[in-house]
């Protein structure tokens, strides 16, 4: 099995390659940061959120504004933390305004998310809110509202996983009713993480549906850990690209 070097040069290679993408150019000529993802990149818990906002957008980073504030106390509330799960978003990139994802511009991303799937090799896969739940279940007319607390099994790109709709964090921010039903659903993440790994595919394949390689794990660090796992002849500053990475 490659080192965890190798694995995170891997992920850097795939990073850098997002950096110039252009297939949405009205996305492409707008943002300030291509937002690739954060977290664990071992995680056996992923969470694909809607896009980018102007916090993020500015930082590079996903869920950093009060919806990830009230996302880590949700994870602090069943003994999780960032460090222990992967965040990402359908969109790299920021719509213009706060705008929806077009259906297009979804399309054109998700092949960017379902290599991170080969990558970090998740067990259970929560959807915040109606955008990621449409696109991962490939079934645009039910929404968040039907689903959420809801698991099932999904091969999503190259995993079968346990997907689990949830809804979006910001929704408790306008609507604070909604905090109970976050918390009643994210209780129960827990137990969907001690169940049984699901049986993968064993061949690869192009499309959604079908399953692709398996690809090692990624252990990649958040900006001020970076240093730690840099060589030892270069312990003095962390490489620009995995600091932006903000991956542990």
């Amino acid at each position: 099995m490659p080192s965890a070097e190798t694995r995170r040069e891997e992920l850097k290679a795939v990073w850098r390659q997002a950096q110039a993408c252009t297939k949405c150019p009205q996305l492409a000529a707008t943002r300030t940061s291509v937002v690739f993802g954060a977290g664990n990149a071992d995680a056996d818990l992923m969470f694909v959120g809607e896009a980018p906002g102007a916090n993020e957008d500015e930082q590079g980073l996903p869920f950093v504004g009060q919806a990830g504030r009230l996302l880590d106390t949700l994870l602090e509330e069943i003994g999780l933390a960032r460090a222990d799960v992967f965040i990402a978003n359908t969109l790299l990139c920021r719509p213009p305004g706060n705008r929806d994802p077009l259906p297009g511009e979804i399309d054109a991303c998700q092949d960017w998310l379902f290599r991170k799937l080969e990558l970090i090799e998740p067990r259970v896969i929560c959807t915040l809110g109606n955008f990621s739940t449409k696109l991962l279940r490939a079934d645009p007319g039910t929404g968040i509202t039907r689903l959420h607390g809801r698991e099932e099994i999904r091969t999503i790109g190259p995993r079968t996983v346990r997907l689990y709709p949830l809804y979006h964090p910001a929704a408790a921010l306008y609507t604070p009713s909604m905090l109970e039903v976050l918390r009643t659903d994210f209780a129960r993440i827990p137990e969907l993480l001690a169940l049984p790994a699901l049986t993968q595919p064993a061949s690869p394949a192009g499309t959604g549906e079908q399953p692709a390689p398996e690809e090692p794990e990624l252990v990649v660090p958040e900006p001020q850990v970076v240093a730690e796992l840099t060589e030892a002849a270069e312990p003095a500053e962390p490489e620009p690209e995995s600091a932006q990475l903000g991956l542990f």
